[in-house]
């Protein structure tokens, strides 16, 4: 088996692992929360969607009555425009509840799943005993759990935005763009939908840069994260020392342990600048590319006196909605590599806790007491 496959099935194994703990939260007791707030997420998510439907038509109606200096039509307009406009702000405050609630609830899911996990039977006592990269399981308790749950929510939010944004928007792309025709060497060719293919290439263009620019960030993220723990593990050490009593003095080798944790901070921190780097010069010129492309592309029509002013806009804006949705991976892959990260990271810590149970105490455990059955 090649590296890349190798990498791939580790990948999988780890998230599938992660997953059969975290989907708990929808098939256990917390499914009567769980479970409403799911669905009343889809249901803002696709109001949300009609409400800016409605706004891109209300554009279009808005440019015509200006194109036309018809005074009573632009008021009309603005009339309009009030009611959607609260709508649209009712339904984002909506949207961050929901979000943030889910977040919280399915976070403190897995915090007190990982913590019951890790303290049943003494595991933490025989962690040590296992092989593997699973060290500093506090920190991948309290931080790497929080991106596990946090992240997911806000990416499954945002695809499904994109997915059904694509699919109204495209329609307006293709009714209002039509076909554009050319004369190539005394022939008339002819793009059927040209904004839809248009917006279609755009995306795979930026995408397959982002691919490959960002091709290694999630190891980068992993590697840092890492790296943060151990420093953090490094300085944990020498605080236990002075709270000893009597307090224990600092010797030169725990000192020498957090300069070369911080030097492994510094240098991972570097390679996670480099990356983001070329992200964002990827991401930054998709954003300042795209609106300037749509109406680039709607020019010809406007100008040939095939598409008034509201139409002009109704599809540049539409063009801008649909490569927004369509770049959805391009605006979060370094969001699903922080994410990625943080699965493989508690994935692992899970792993560690399942081959612990196989391991002999290292001490004579005392009698049974509450916390060989932890409820958190």
């Amino acid at each position: 088996m090649t590296q890349p496959h190798a990498a791939d099935d580790r990948h999988r194994h780890l998230f599938a692992r992660y997953w059969r703990s975290a989907s708990g939260f929808w098939t256990e007791r917390s499914a009567r929360v769980s479970w409403p707030l799911t669905l009343g997420l889809v249901c803002i998510v696709l109001s949300q969607i009609a409400v800016q439907y409605q706004l891109n038509y209300w554009n279009r109606d808005f440019f015509n009555a200006l194109e036309r200096r018809d005074a009573a039509a632009l008021w009309q307009q603005v009339g309009w425009f009030v009611p959607l406009a609260v709508l649209s702000v009712s339904l984002s405050i909506a949207s961050v509840w929901g979000r943030m609630t889910t977040q919280r609830k399915w976070r403190e899911w897995l915090t007190r799943h990982l913590l019951a996990l890790w303290l049943e039977e003494r595991r933490y006592q025989r962690l040590g005993s296992v092989d593997g990269e699973h060290q500093n399981a506090e920190y991948r308790i309290s931080f790497d759990a929080r991106i596990a749950t946090d992240a997911p929510v806000d990416m499954a939010i945002g695809l499904l935005n994109a997915v059904v944004t694509a699919l109204v928007f495209i329609n307006v792309l293709w009714t209002v763009g039509g076909d554009f025709r050319f004369q190539v060497a005394g022939h008339t060719l002819t793009i059927h939908a040209y904004l839809v293919v248009a917006a279609v290439v755009y995306t795979l263009v930026f995408t397959t840069a982002m691919v490959f620019v960002g091709r290694n960030l999630t190891t980068v993220i992993q590697a840092e994260n890492q790296a943060e723990a151990e420093l953090r593990a490094a300085t944990n050490e020498i605080r236990e020392l002075g709270e000893r009593v009597p307090p224990a003095t600092v010797a030169l080798a725990d000192l020498q342990g957090v300069r070369v944790a911080l030097t492994q901070v510094l240098r991972r921190w570097r390679q996670l600048c480099h990356q983001l780097m070329g992200t964002t010069m990827v991401s930054q010129t998709d954003i300042l590319l795209a609106p300037v492309a749509a109406w680039i592309l709607c020019a010809p029509k406007f100008l040939a006196g095939d598409m008034s002013l509201g139409e002009l806009t109704q599809a540049s804006a539409a063009f801008v909605s649909v490569q927004l949705a369509f770049n959805w991976f391009v605006d979060n892959y370094h969001r699903v590599a922080e994410w990625r990260s943080s699965v493989n990271r508690v994935a692992t810590l899970l792993h560690a806790l399942d081959d612990a149970d196989g391991i002999p105490e290292p001490t004579p455990a005392p009698a049974p007491g509450p916390q060989d059955h932890v409820v958190i």
